[in-house]
């Protein structure tokens, strides 16, 4: 599938840019291929391992409502 043309008239109109013929040939993008992000991006993320998790009780200490060991929150949807 070919790129598509890139009119540069028309994204500088919707930009609201007055160019000059100069300035719209130092802009055009022939010869560059696409990309998401100018850099390339890696994923920052640490390795799965397995911990503790924090006790049961201790996660309902403090909510305000509670019953069956669970959560009581207030119904949004009807």
């Amino acid at each position: 599938m070919a790129a598509p043309e890139i009119d540069i008239k028309y994204v500088a109109h919707l930009a609201r840019l007055a160019l000059t013929p100069a300035e719209e040939k130092k802009l055009g993008v022939t010869g560059v291929q696409p990309t998401a992000h100018d850099v390339p991006m890696v994923n920052a993320t640490r390795a799965d391992e397995i911990r503790p998790s924090l006790p049961h009780e201790d996660a309902l200490r403090n909510a305000p409502a509670k019953a069956n060991g669970l959560f009581m929150v207030p119904k949004i949807v009807e």
